[in-house]
């Protein structure tokens, strides 16, 4: 079988889909990537190959940042299908919020699975009625509908008629990294919505850089926590609370810029400032992990049984924050930077939160991750063979722009 995969190339989305990938690469079948330009060293080390999106149309129709999943929604379509087309891909595997990519596989009738976040964003098609947040998600979907649905008039595609307004979004098969129990009791997701768990990968850390940084942490001589930064979406900055958690503290931080602007440390702190692509290296430092809640951070600390501290803004951060304080693994970061240490040392002293971090992190653990979410993308595709071997390296050959 030959699979597309046309995640959006940022980290946070990248390296769960590269993970599935390499799983569909050893069962057999040909797996293609198409990535952004900066991207294309990541793919490359996965041992998958790489198409670069720059063949197919601007470098941007992969990127989250700065909307551009809406703004080169069109353009994204065309690109996918054009690779698709090449690769004579019988799958697609993509991100939620490529809408572009969803509509080029209607267009070449082949299936597309979409991967997730770590929980659901949408209403429940049942159950989960205490949560608090209903009109939060009816509104949330509301908008995610419009933008595919604006994206799909401007490639000439007739409107479609659903009877759940999410239903399009969800592809053939909608796959979710998290556990269940982070859901509330009782919720009812659709039919397509399946939880396959982490699917984690990510490129080897660079030894040296391990070990300057463990070395750094011991001579300082705090216990570490990892603070992993998200998109602050227009909402407060951290580095105030930060800055008033980590001076003069009993802690000290590593401190992950991920996609946030620019660090504004103070000058006195214990903070180590990094931007890596990589984190398991650095939450294996620490005793706790604090973030704005993105799937990728919440998912490693639990990997490793910490417990969190979350900080949410905008996005699917409030979701998962509120699902990770439900889940009893989070407390919630406070407001006010004077009680930021307060916050920190009762969260590294609960003996329940502890527990939880624990029994949650050995349940996500053993859940199939990307072994379950390949076996989907094979079942979709009504040509699950392998490919021979001599075949599966094959780099398809763009199609001139002219000619498309």
């Amino acid at each position: 079988m030959r699979v597309l995969l046309c995640p959006l190339s940022n980290p946070g989305y990248l390296y769960s889909t590269l993970a599935i990938g390499r799983e569909l690469r050893a069962r057999g079948h040909l797996v293609a990537v198409l990535c952004s330009p900066g991207a294309v060293a990541t793919v490359t080390r996965a041992g998958l190959l790489a198409l670069n999106v720059e063949e197919y149309g601007p470098s941007l129709v992969l990127s989250v940042g700065s909307w551009h999943w809406i703004a080169e929604g069109a353009a994204q379509h065309t690109a996918v299908m054009d690779a698709a087309h090449d690769l004579g891909a019988d799958v697609l595997l993509t991100s939620i919020l490529c809408h572009g990519a969803l509509l080029a596989a209607e267009r070449l009738d082949i299936p597309a699975v979409v991967l997730g976040l770590s929980s659901w964003l949408w209403p429940y098609r049942g159950g989960g009625p205490d949560e608090g947040d209903t009109a939060e998600r009816d509104w949330r979907v509301r908008e995610v509908r419009g933008l595919y649905d604006e994206i799909r008039s401007r490639t000439g595609m007739a409107p479609r008629r659903d009877r759940y307004p999410e239903q399009p979004l969800l592809g053939s098969a909608f796959l979710l990294r998290g556990h269940p129990a982070l859901e509330p009791p009782g919720a009812e997701l659709p039919g397509e919505a399946l939880y396959v768990g982490p699917c984690a990968w990510e490129p080897p850390p660079d030894p040296d850089s391990v070990a300057l940084l463990a070395q750094e942490t011991r001579r300082i001589g705090k216990p570490v926590v990892y603070v992993h930064l998200g998109r602050t979406f227009g909402g407060d900055s951290l580095w105030p609370r930060l800055n008033a958690a980590f001076t003069r503290s009993p802690f000290q931080a590593v401190v992950e810029l991920g996609r946030s602007g620019n660090p504004d440390p103070a000058p006195a702190g214990d903070l180590l400032v990094v931007r890596k692509p990589w984190m398991d290296p650095l939450i294996s430092l620490a005793s706790l992990v604090l973030t704005n809640a993105t799937s990728a951070p919440v998912l490693a600390a639990l990997r490793h049984d910490l417990p969190l501290v979350v900080a949410p803004n905008g996005s699917e951060q409030p979701v998962l924050a509120a699902a990770c304080r439900r889940a009893g693994v989070a407390v919630p970061f406070s407001d006010h930077p004077g009680q930021a240490v307060e916050v920190l040392s009762a969260a590294l002293a609960d003996p329940r939160l502890a527990l939880q971090a624990r029994r949650l992190g050995s349940q996500l653990r053993a859940m199939p991750g990307a072994r379950l979410a390949a076996q989907t993308v094979l079942a979709q595709s009504s040509s699950p063979s392998p490919v021979p071997a001599d075949k599966r390296s094959a780099s398809p050959s763009p199609v001139p722009a002219e000619q498309r």
